[in-house]
């Protein structure tokens, strides 16, 4: 017995000679307790660490922190080092080291962080910077610049990137010095409760605007930037581009987009129509640059090394072939983890894969839990914030179920007495496994962020996922060995057509429901950690029914604190639309006033149900009447039917046409009058980014934000005069 598995059956390493202590307890805590379940639960300690810290309403201390930390690592070595304690104490004081590990890994991310960001909208002004990256948007691209230049800026108050949405024809590429003329504002915050963080993910990207370009963004002549980073950056931008331009022209016109994102990541290309449908659908992570990808990459250069160095006969003789084909595979799949854009996903996968070649080159059987977990480990320790990115949730989400639970199906089959099933039968059941547990494992994560799930994923994964695995996957490998010789043209229309064909089952799927099955109310972050517990309980849990016992028990809780929250609500965003949420789900959003902010995230694609046709519109909840006072009424094109809530007011608006009123919004350019009810000014809503109210018993209790300067993200909106 070799490797790992030898090691888990040894005897514990000699306590005696003190020269010895440190590198056996060493040796026992890495290579044999952390075989079993440890570091799972380390790697799950670490995410709540980084999830606590990253949501904070405050900034903890760096001192308090890493000084906790310190004594608690000093602790934890001692008590398994030197007493005696049951596993489930040891696992205890794993967690709760991880999770101080995770928040400080936070901290020091913080602390890493010099970002610049502007406090208050500008523009439109003269933007000057090379693009490094070019990605989708709703309408046109969005356009990422390293910015070399931005007029009426000090060189201190100059964001390091921007992001620009760019309508119109691009004419520039990555990699090119471009200006552009645009309006700026600093990254969005959130704007209701439970909305994602967009200000926090660009304060750790650097990110310090966000904004349009009015016209077209045009080349200039300036050479490429003095620092060796950042022409590294837009070199492989360039490259990045030019391998989606490639794959985009050699696919086909119906499928190149959808080719060029799964090469290169680029989704630029894709038709906002087909995304969709792969969303609908449940096919959507086919788009993520993820395990699947990585491994015809890593697999195909290990095989074509190995079966070509075991060819050479003086070769194979003298040296053990599969190292250098594990060199090599470690390498592509470094490669393309770059070329790629190295999202979480990628990053999971990549670490998963070296650690996989890494264990042939230094002679051992690496454990897929054990990769999995490590995998957390190290993408928590590079990004910490990304915990709370549906991107990082959904992706760990779907590996770990299927890890634990082939780890499980591979034990049964091999205590199975009696004929196999046939590879055919074999290989059905494996497609109709993963396809129900990634589905199951990521259904929370996509109802917490994006209050859906699609309903007739699973139909769509069977019927796509052999197209991709038998078709698909293959082609895109023969395209890769073949590219040196310059033979990639058939295999790349191959590849086109089987994606055509991906895509066509993605909009009938997506069609039988179209926007999937949505949430009834939006999940309370309790809730999902305890989702999250119960795929936690099912992945350590000894056997079969402790595992569905656990998982189903947090599961259950989980489900009956989201039952219990339902409760209506009143969002005002900066986009001037007014969203009022039902307990059902449903969600009215009224064009009510014309403001140049953002949507809510959570409601960004939700459509326009009403318009307020008259000056004042009143809207009842219950037992509560909000009145929207408009300064000019919105009108539908083509004409909304006349709301029968809809009254006109008289000019100018007083206490009197205002008394059956328990929540006025104060469009108006006119002075609010000084009523006794709550009455809330547009310029409330700028200030503070968006508003929201929630009805508890019969009254509107408005939700209370964190001061706007309590985290670093956090930005203070500064307006002129």
């Amino acid at each position: 017995m070799t490797g790992f598995g030898a090691l888990e059956h040894a005897p514990a390493p000699a306590r005696k000679g003190a020269g010895r202590r440190v590198p056996d307890f060493l040796q026992r805590f890495v290579l044999i307790e952390l075989t079993g379940r440890r570091p799972l639960v380390l790697a799950f300690g670490l995410l709540t660490g980084a999830a606590w810290y990253t949501s904070l309403w405050f900034e903890p201390d760096a001192r308090w922190l890493f000084g906790i930390l310190a004594l608690a690592l000093i602790a934890v070595w001692f008590v398994l080092r030197r007493v005696p304690v049951a596993p489930p104490v040891a696992l205890l004081l794993i967690f709760g080291l991880g999770t101080l590990i995770g928040a400080a890994a936070g901290k020091a991310a913080t602390l890493r962080a010099d970002p610049v960001s502007i406090t208050a909208p500008i523009g439109p002004v003269m933007v000057e910077g090379w693009v490094s990256e070019v990605e989708p948007a709703t309408r046109g691209v969005r356009l990422r610049l390293q910015v070399h230049a931005i007029d009426d800026l000090a060189r201190g108050q100059i964001p390091k990137t921007v992001r620009l949405t760019h309508t119109t024809r691009l004419e520039v590429e990555a990699g090119r010095f471009v200006r552009c003329w645009a309006v700026l504002r600093p990254p969005p915050g959130p704007i209701v409760k439970g909305d994602y963080a967009f200000d926090r993910q660009a304060f750790y990207e650097g990110l310090g605007a966000v904004g349009y370009v009015q016209g077209r963004c045009r080349g200039g002549t300036l050479g490429a930037p003095q620092s060796l980073r950042q022409r590294i950056e837009l070199y492989v931008a360039k490259q990045r581009r030019q391998l989606a331009h490639f794959v985009k022209a050699r696919s086909g016109e119906r499928a190149g987009g959808f080719a060029a994102a799964l090469a290169s990541g680029d989704r630029s290309f894709m038709a906002s129509a087909d995304q969709e449908a792969l969303r609908g659908s449940g096919l959507a992570h086919l788009l993520a640059i993820s395990g699947l990808h990585m491994g015809i990459v890593g697999g195909l250069i290990y095989l074509m090394v190995w079966r070509g160095l075991a060819m050479v006969e003086p070769v194979a003789l003298r040296l053990p072939v599969q190292k250098p084909a594990a060199a090599a595979a470690l390498v592509a799949s470094l490669v393309y983890l770059i070329l790629s854009g190295a999202s979480v996903s990628t990053q999971r996968a990549f670490v998963m894969a070296a650690i996989f070649f890494g264990g042939i080159l230094l002679d051992r059987a690496p454990l897929s839990l054990r990769s999995f977990s490590i995998a957390m480990i190290v993408v928590i320790l590079i990004a910490p914030w990304s915990v709370l990115s549906p991107g990082f949730q959904m992706s760990f989400a779907a590996t770990g179920a299927l890890i634990a639970t082939y780890e499980a199906w591979q034990r049964k089959r091999r205590a199975q007495i009696g004929p196999r099933d046939l590879k055919a039968a074999f290989w059905i059941k494996s497609l109709i496994v993963t396809s129900v547990v990634t589905s199951a494992a990521t259904a929370p994560f996509a109802l917490y962020h994006f209050d859906r799930v699609a309903g007739f994923g699973l139909l769509a994964n069977l019927l796509a996922m052999p197209i991709v695995s038998l078709i698909s996957a293959p082609v895109a490998g023969a395209a890769l060995v073949l590219s040196p010789l310059g033979l990639v043209e058939l295999p790349l229309r191959i590849f086109g057509y089987s994606l055509e064909a991906v895509l066509a089952i993605a909009h009938w799927v997506s069609g039988l429901s179209p926007l999937g099955t949505e949430a009834h109310t939006p999940m309370p972050v309790f809730a999902l950690g305890l989702f999250s517990l119960s795929l936690l309980l099912g992945a350590i849990g000894r056997n079969w029914p402790q595992r569905l016992a656990y998982g189903t028990a947090a599961a259950l809780a989980g489900a009956g604190i989201w039952w219990t929250s339902a409760a209506p609500s009143v969002h005002w965003g900066p986009s001037g639309d007014v969203y009022i949420a039902s307990p059902g789900g449903a969600v009215d959003r009224i064009a009510f006033h014309k403001g140049d902010g953002l949507a809510p995230l959570r409601y960004a694609d939700a459509p326009i149900t009403s318009y307020c046709q008259t000056r004042i519109c009143t809207r009842v909840l219950g037992d509560l009447t909000l009145v929207l006072v408009a300064d000019q009424p919105l009108v539908a094109d083509p004409p909304a039917p006349a709301d029968s809530t809809t009254q006109s007011g008289a000019s100018p608006v007083s206490c009197r046409s205002l008394d059956h009123a328990h929540l006025v919004l104060w469009a108006a350019r006119d002075p609010a009058p000084s009523c006794d009810i709550p009455i809330v000014t547009w310029s409330d809503i700028e200030q503070q980014n968006g508003l929201s109210w929630r009805v508890d018993d019969g009254a509107l209790a408005p939700f209370t934000k964190p001061p706007c300067d309590a985290r670093p993200w956090q930005i203070c909106p500064s307006y002129p005069g």
